[in-house]
């Protein structure tokens, strides 16, 4: 007991020096970024105000764990007079650094938020599915709703009207853990000022956003699609269908191709959430009312979806000539339709693609193949030299191989 109570005192003393420091304009700022822990070091060039200013917008991500010294920040240069220096850890990688310089601190602040983004998001790699969207969370329950949409399309200014209501989670990237849990990133928000100048890093409190709850969890994924024009949409929720929904997620998630079983594991989150929804809308301030009833439990959507990632088999003396399909990343069969992931690109195979896919698993002639296709969608005029077009196309998109090419 008196061992505990010594290491709780100590941990508080830390931290209450850590704040103080911050609040005078240290020289460091310690930075929990997605279980990332990042320690920045200003460049002299930095005045006390700036790293004051920074400890603010950055206050919602402070790490109270003792820090890392990173290494002196570079010289200043007439071009780029503003430097940091910034280290990082974690309990799986080892520590790593990487230096910053920048002609102006707009520029220096704006190139921070990114690079300590980028740097967690490749730290989770494979651990994490990271969809590069807003979150917010309801503040009693904790159900996050992700707003998944592309850089400069309306996220941030979500965000900043959601997240008066709900509990700020980010504005950058929802992270969430294999059991739903969803952990917070409370960055500062990257407004846009005046073109081919940098975007100001804004606090959260700024805009009076809430905190984020305690244990948030991932509740409904949405895809905003904001609709600009004279006249003013209402907002409107549709589901989308769910081999829709994973072609949309996959260009706007971080890293997904290096979780295990990556099409499998987005199909497995889209069903745990009910399915995905598009809000069609033009003002953000319609976005609470109409996404109110996404905080709580949706009801189950039919997702009528199987794995189909089986390997390839591979004779010991494959003919030349003959067709099989490569092994891909991972591959699921959704209604009549099937994605195929190849090295992080997807490929949407529907009509006689699918029956083409199944009947290659084993080195095949054409004429094999053509046969198992006509045994599954029939004999229409035309049906042989159809097979072996989608051949070729398939062949040029390296779902399948020719033995001997």
């Amino acid at each position: 007991m008196m061992a505990a109570g010594i290491t709780g005192s100590v941990e508080l003393a830390w931290e209450q020096r850590l704040l103080e420091e911050l609040a005078k304009g240290s020289d460091l700022l310690p930075l929990d970024v997605l279980g990332q822990q990042f320690v920045v070091r200003w460049g002299p060039a930095v005045s006390w105000q700036q790293r004051v200013s920074m400890s603010s917008v950055w206050a919602r991500c402070i790490s109270t764990e003792e820090p890392q010294l990173p290494p002196e920040p570079p010289e200043p240069t007439p071009g780029s007079r503003f430097t940091a220096s910034v280290t990082s850890t974690s309990a799986k990688h080892p520590a790593a650094t990487f230096q910053l310089a920048a002609a102006s601190f707009e520029e220096l602040a704006e190139n921070l938020t990114s690079r300590l983004t980028i740097a967690a998001i490749m730290a989770n790699a494979g651990e994490l599915t990271m969809l590069h969207a807003c979150g917010v969370a309801h503040p009693a329950t904790g159900a996050v709703v992700a707003l998944v949409a592309k850089s400069g399309t309306g996220k941030t200014t979500a965000a900043s009207v959601l997240a008066r209501s709900y509990g700020y989670v980010t504005d950058e990237t929802v992270a969430i853990a294999w059991d739903g849990s969803v952990i917070p990133y409370p960055k500062p928000l990257s407004v846009k000022q005046e073109a081919g100048t940098p975007k100001r890093q804004a606090s959260p409190d700024e805009f009076g956003l809430q905190l984020a709850p305690a244990s948030p969890y991932i509740q409904s994924i949405v895809l905003l699609n904001r609709v600009q024009g004279d006249l003013p949409v209402a907002p409107v929720l549709e589901r989308v269908p769910l081999a829709d929904a994973v072609l949309a997620l996959i260009p706007d998630s971080s890293s997904q191709g290096e979780v295990v079983d990556p099409l499998q594991s987005l199909c497995r989150l889209i069903q745990s959430v009910g399915g995905v929804w598009q809000a069609t809308y033009t003002e953000a301030a319609d976005l609470p009312a109409a996404l109110e009833p996404l905080f709580r439990p949706q009801p189950a959507a039919h997702t009528d979806w199987k794995p189909a990632a089986g390997r390839g088999v591979r004779e010991p003396h494959t003919p030349a000539g003959s067709i099989h399909r490569t092994a891909p990343q991972d591959a699921v069969s959704i209604g009549t339709d099937l994605l195929v992931m190849l090295d992080n690109q997807i490929v949407r195979l529907s009509g006689i693609g699918p029956a083409v896919w199944e009947a290659s698993a084993a080195p095949v002639s054409l004429g094999q193949l053509t046969d198992y296709v006509a045994r599954v969608h029939g004999k229409p005029e035309g049906y042989r030299s159809a097979v072996a077009g989608a051949v070729e196309q398939l062949v040029a998109k390296s779902i399948l191989e020719r033995a001997g090419s």
